[in-house]
């Protein structure tokens, strides 16, 4: 399905290599103040050609409100956005489309489908994230003016370079924006940097993964048992193409920990309790406690790469695959405001939810 959400709820429609791509977003609430500026500033972190490092594709990536906007306030309507595609080479891909490329959806689609786009990925493609991060800029909006909320993802880990060296409390996207990579850990941005380079210049690619904080959440987000915030947070992320894994507060890490050393005391924060510690993650019997919630994404290596790869075709012979088209050799960077979004998306219909009971 190509839907997401409950009470706000979105659609995003189109291909990497059409005309273009965009999104419906139903449940926006009315006298909004809203315009195309408040969307670009997140669409512009995510296109590409936006930095040296990412693919040399380059699209302006100018979102077009259709509809559901009137004088500058939003009605309660469903808002339609479109994004052309200007820069698409549909060309590059003429050579590979009788053969499912490694680790791409061409062979699961076609056997789904009995039919996949055979340039660009289609579907697939990074690119139609486009509509998510038009939508949840507008979520971002609405729960910055009604709440407080901030969201701010950064990338942790390149390859073997990783740092934990960021204060979760005070992180701001100025300080995420200031290097290519979109790291706050200057040394460790160097490496990562470079990592990234080193992949690129092998027509290789390299994985990494981006920890993301929410900030400012009321008490009571999420929904027992099935939507649980962690729950409908890890199907947002894993819904993202390229990603390989999730995991909230301690994760994995936690497991190597005694229940003593891992439970979160409470203590008293002025009219109302929090905890002294925060290995929960923000998130406790699937509800969100008042401490900020984070959480972080594994993305895996560009399937697309130029090194030459034994493989098949569809009629199963054997071939010799050299990708053509242009791509990121690591995803991570640009994936930064797709995180953010995502997230936007969860807690806005988490929000919409909850204040039906009051």
């Amino acid at each position: 399905m190509s839907s997401f959400g409950r009470m706000f709820r979105i659609s995003t429609f189109g291909e990497s290599h059409c005309p273009g791509v965009g999104v419906v977003v139903d449940g926006v609430p009315p006298r909004m103040k809203l315009s195309a500026a408040d969307i670009q500033g997140q669409l512009d972190r995510r296109r590409p050609g936006g930095n040296k490092l990412g693919t040399k594709r380059n699209e302006a990536d100018q979102v077009q409100i259709l509809s559901g906007i009137e004088n500058g306030l939003t009605l309660g309507t469903p808002i339609g956005m479109l994004v052309n595609n200007k820069d698409q080479r549909p060309g590059d891909y003429g050579s590979m489309s009788q053969v499912p490329r490694p680790s791409h959806a061409d062979y699961t689609y076609q056997s789904k489908y009995g039919i996949h786009a055979a340039s660009g990925g289609g579907r697939s493609s990074a690119r139609e994230t486009i509509g998510r991060v038009a939508a949840g800029a507008i979520a971002e909006k609405y729960l910055s003016e009604q709440y407080g909320i901030e969201i701010v993802a950064w990338v942790s880990s390149v390859g073997n370079h990783a740092t934990d060296n960021v204060n979760m409390d005070t992180i701001s996207r100025t300080e995420v924006d200031g290097n290519d990579i979109r790291c706050p850990d200057l040394t460790a941005a160097e490496k990562m940097t470079a990592e990234v380079v080193a992949a690129r210049e092998a027509k290789d690619s390299v994985g990494g993964i981006i920890t993301c904080v929410c900030r400012n959440l009321p008490v009571g987000l999420g929904e027992p048992v099935f939507d649980r915030l962690e729950a409908k947070l890890a199907q947002a992320m894993l819904s993202l193409p390229a990603t390989k894994g999730f995991e909230i507060g301690s994760g994995f890490a936690g497991t190597k920990m005694r229940g003593s050393q891992h439970n979160d005391p409470f203590v008293k924060k002025g009219a109302n309790l929090g905890t002294s510690t925060n290995n929960s993650g923000g998130v406790q019997g699937g509800i969100s406690n008042g401490e900020p919630v984070y959480f972080r994404v594994a993305f895996k290596p560009t399937a697309t790469i130029g090194i030459e790869q034994k493989t098949v075709d569809f009629s199963g012979e054997e071939t010799i695959l050299e990708a053509k088209g242009r791509h990121d050799a690591c995803v991570v960077p640009r994936a930064i405001p797709i995180v953010e979004t995502m997230a936007a998306l969860v807690i806005a219909d988490l929000v919409m939810i909850q204040k039906m009971r009051n």
